[in-house]
Order: structure tokens, then sequence, then C-alpha cells
């Protein structure tokens, strides 16, 4: 399944460490499937974050591929990354650029993170740039959690399947 990523632009009014009030415009990352769906998940997801109103001033398809979240990392950087392939008809190698998304503590560790997990790729890579994303939150989409309540009158299929064998 491809990952569709969409970059959220939200501004609203923070409070900072010393009590004062700032407006921020802040960059997050939703995985979605239209404009549609991810104005719907940014909010769902920032209604839980934010206190107070937030506006979405912004939404724009990501160049994003790929995501290397690392739970030890406190900010993410993106990450350009070459692949070469060679040209079946003239023979000649070319590149590809990708746009990749890791979770880390400086720049240094992203690529290393990133170098060890594309360690498996049988195409060879560079990665020319790693640069600190001003993206704050990433949101990926999980088929484990949908994001809305299920209505009462459904039943998970688990349940489903246990009452029909009891019949048989």
């Amino acid at each position: 399944m491809t990952n569709n990523w969409f970059e959220c632009k939200v501004k609203y009014v923070k409070v900072d460490e010393s009590g004062k009030e700032k407006k921020v415009s802040e960059p997050y990352l939703v995985d979605a499937v239209s404009f549609t769906e991810a104005e719907a998940r940014i909010h769902t997801e920032l209604e839980k974050m934010i206190h107070g109103d937030f506006i979405l001033t912004n939404i724009s398809k990501s160049n994003i591929s790929e995501l290397f979240p690392n739970e030890n990392g406190d900010r993410w950087f993106k990450a350009k990354t070459s692949f070469v392939n060679l040209d079946e008809e003239s023979g000649k190698e070319k590149k590809s650029n990708n746009y990749m998304l890791v979770e880390a503590n400086n720049v240094k560790e992203a690529y290393e993170f990133l170098t060890e997990g594309l360690s498996d790729m049988l195409v060879p890579f560079e990665i020319p740039s790693v640069t600190e994303s001003p993206i704050l939150d990433v949101f990926p989409f999980f088929k484990d959690d949908v994001n809305e309540e299920i209505p009462a009158n459904l039943k998970p299929m688990s349940e489903f399947e246990s009452a029909t064998s009891d019949f048989e």
C-alpha cells in the first residue's frame, strides 16, 4: 500500500515556557487518501493535542516517499536519497531521487539510521543531503486504528465468527 502524505500547516496561539502567548504556524504530516481526509484527520489528531482554537491554513501534497520513525529521536529530518537504476534500453545508469523522513536527534544520527534502514536494498543508493525538517509530528494511518468509533449497530468480525461457530 502506498502512502499519500499531506503537509498540513496549522495556526494557533501557543503558551511558551514563560507563560506568554504567541501565535505560531506549525507543519504536520498526515497520511490520507485525499485532501478532504487529510483535513479531517489533522483536526481529529490536533484536537487531542492543542487546547483552544486552531486554523488549518494550508494542505499540500508532500514529496515524502517513506518514513523511518525512531522512538529515541526527538525531531524529523528530511533526507534526499538517490537510487541508481540501469536503463535497459540505453544501458546507462539513471538516478531517481526520493525524499524520506527520518526521526533522530541530529543530522549524523539521521544519516546513520537511514543508512541502516536502507541497508537491505538491492539497488545502489546515495544520501546526498539530510536536513532538519520543520515537521513537528507525523500521523500515519494504521489499519487497526481507524480514528473513529465503531457504530453500536456493528460488531467486530471476531464476535460474529465466534457466534456462528456455536451453531456448527
